[in-house]
């Protein structure tokens, strides 16, 4: 349920009616907006009587979501959520970019496309320390060794870093060392990472499953808000159709549909949502000319030699050359890089 006050400020009627609906056990949340304020309410609502709180004087309309996800909901919240992770933001007028390799390889390797990418705009360093793959004999990540090297990656340029978690018995570690959590396809429904990631303070990206629907996509964002937790990132990675020329099938319909859906940022992940590096140009384009808040995009300085998922991963002078024409597309749409 969602209650429209008639002010923009909470005053003190507006603050006895938000103390009567605590009282009944129910969760609130103040969204005060540029025009007006929402007050959003979680929990069992039947406890509530939309005339009668209509008739207070504060309130301008009372409307239901009939959506199972409500935090995440654009009702819920009608402006855009914007994340800050050390200075660098995902969501509103500037476009983020995160870059790296998908696996850490070496102290040497990480650094160096960390400089590369971060003299080309981009702003997040990603690299896989843990890395889950389908086999179980393909290359897992250097672990805790890796996580190590992205550390030293992030005190030589100052870029926040993201990598993936796999379990619970991580986060503690993940709280302490890095900037964004990613949470991958394959745990995009794990609930008990889902809810354990709800408790704590630090920005989460949430990837879209390999089959998931847009409502499951939210519905595993609602997860980690509903434990507390609102800096979430949403990331459409493709997924799995019948088409089986290309890795995955991205979703670029996903992007508006969320917009108008949640007020979340999200992110497109061209180079496995394709699984070819000559794609990751193109769809990165599609990406933010419909609206993309951010790109996070493979880069390694050796391909060919890489450890993991080289296919789809673009070398340093490619991202620059990418970046480039990125900023006209941003440009056209009223946004920037």
């Amino acid at each position: 349920m969602v209650i429209i006050l008639k002010s923009r400020n909470i005053n003190e009627g507006a603050k006895k009616l938000l103390q009567k609906i605590k009282d009944l056990g129910l969760e609130t949340s103040v969204i005060e907006g540029e025009s007006k304020t929402i007050i959003g309410i979680v929990g069992d609502t039947s406890k509530l009587d939309p005339s009668k709180l209509e008739a207070n004087k504060e309130v301008e309309k009372v409307m239901y979501i009939q959506e199972p996800y409500k935090k995440a909901n654009r009702f819920f919240h009608p402006e855009d959520t914007i994340v800050d992770i050390n200075g660098v933001k995902i969501g509103g007028k500037k476009i983020a970019l995160i870059a790296g390799p998908c696996s850490v390889e070496s102290k040497e390797q990480i650094e160096e496309i960390a400089s590369e990418v971060k003299l080309h705009s981009a702003g997040i360093l990603r690299g896989g320390a843990f890395k889950p793959r389908t086999s179980p004999y393909s290359f897992q990540g250097m672990e805790l060794e890796g996580l190590e090297l992205l550390k030293s990656a992030r005190e030589k340029t100052g870029m926040p870093i993201v990598t993936e978690i796999m379990s619970t018995s991580m986060i503690e570690k993940f709280v302490e060392d890095v900037d964004i959590i990613q949470v991958g396809a394959r745990n995009m429904q794990n609930f008990d990472l889902l809810k354990e990631l709800g408790k704590i303070d630090k920005p989460i990206l949430l990837k879209r499953g390999l089959s998931a629907t847009i409502e499951e996509l939210l519905m595993s964002a609602e997860y980690i808000m509903a434990g507390g937790n609102n800096n979430v990132i949403l990331c459409e990675r493709g997924i799995r159709t019948y088409e089986n020329y290309t890795r995955n099938t991205l979703d670029l319909s996903a992007i508006p549909a969320i917009k108008k859906l949640s007020h979340l940022p999200i992110i497109v992940d061209p180079s496995h949502a394709a699984g070819k590096a000559w794609m990751v140009e193109p769809l990165s384009k599609a990406a933010i000319a419909v609206g993309a808040d951010g790109l996070i995009i493979e880069v390694h300085n050796d391909p060919a030699n890489a450890l993991c998922d080289g296919q789809q991963s673009i070398k340093p002078e490619e991202f620059k050359n990418l970046v480039e024409e990125l900023k006209i597309i941003a440009n056209a749409v009223g946004r920037e890089i």
